[in-house]
């Protein structure tokens, strides 16, 4: 059996509970070396073979998950993060079907939520954004027209755009050519729930200066819209004296 594993953002501690336990019972974790903590295969039982993903090819992935399962044994995929956000986790359970593997998936904090966290913020405040975009730069792999920095900034919804630190000199400028202006809120925030965490908050049109400042060009993820200062918003109706739900009648 195969369990791809949300390793969360950073900290140890924001691993889900199951994820934990089934790292303490694996015979085999392939981790995502370039991100995933390693203090997470400190959980690892005596015996356990721990292997950096960031060295191998999907073949050479397949092989070794493919060596465990011979012998009736457990691997843990513990990917960065949640597995279903940027995770390339569809190639391998589409090459798992073919070998007739069982898996599972086991879902994890994504960056986003830990940068959330880092800035006490909430992407969905009434009145100002009700969607939270997350994105990112076409780099060296493309990403649809339709969904290019430009085409979603038209919105200006809450915007949470990974993988994109070292081009920010390029994102400001879409993110000012797609609606957004200059003086919308922004924040970098480095390597979240991490101790070398670093929040800043600044604006789309400071956006690469700040990086730039702060020597920010990779493990960041970069936030944009009017949640992130939270200046303005109208209050939840959920808890208003003058609303009516399931559980509680409007007091007049």
């Amino acid at each position: 059996m195969v369990y791809f594993v949300g390793a969360g953002p950073g900290a140890v501690d924001l691993i889900t509970v199951r994820g934990k336990n089934l790292i303490e019972k694996a015979d085999l974790i392939i981790y995502a070396g370039s991100l995933v903590n390693p203090e997470l295969l400190h959980y690892a039982k005596e015996g356990c073979k721990t292997v950096n993903s960031a060295y191998l090819t999907l073949e050479e992935v397949l092989a070794y998950i493919r060596d465990v399962e011979e012998k009736g044994l457990c691997t843990v995929r513990l990917h960065t993060g949640e597995p279903s956000i940027y995770g390339a986790v569809r190639e391998q359970m589409d090459e798992l079907d073919k070998l007739g593997i069982r898996y599972e998936s086991i879902p994890g904090v994504s960056a986003c939520f830990g940068a959330a966290a880092a800035l006490n913020l909430e992407y969905t405040l009434p009145e100002v954004s009700q969607t939270l975009i997350i994105t990112r730069m076409e780099g060296r792999t493309p990403v649809p027209e339709k969904e290019s920095i430009e085409n979603l900034s038209a919105h200006h919804a809450s915007m949470a755009v990974y993988l994109s630190a070292g081009m920010t000199e390029e994102l400001q400028e879409r993110l000012i050519k797609g609606g957004y202006s200059e003086d919308t809120p922004a924040a970098i925030v480095y390597k979240a729930t991490w101790p070398e965490e670093k929040s800043i908050i600044c604006t789309v049109g400071t956006l690469a200066k700040t990086a730039e400042e702060n020597g920010i060009s990779k493990i960041a993820v970069i936030l944009v819209g009017d949640a992130v200062t939270h200046s303005r918003y109208e209050k939840s109706k959920l808890y208003s004296a003058d609303f009516s739900t399931e559980y509680r009648d409007a007091k007049k």
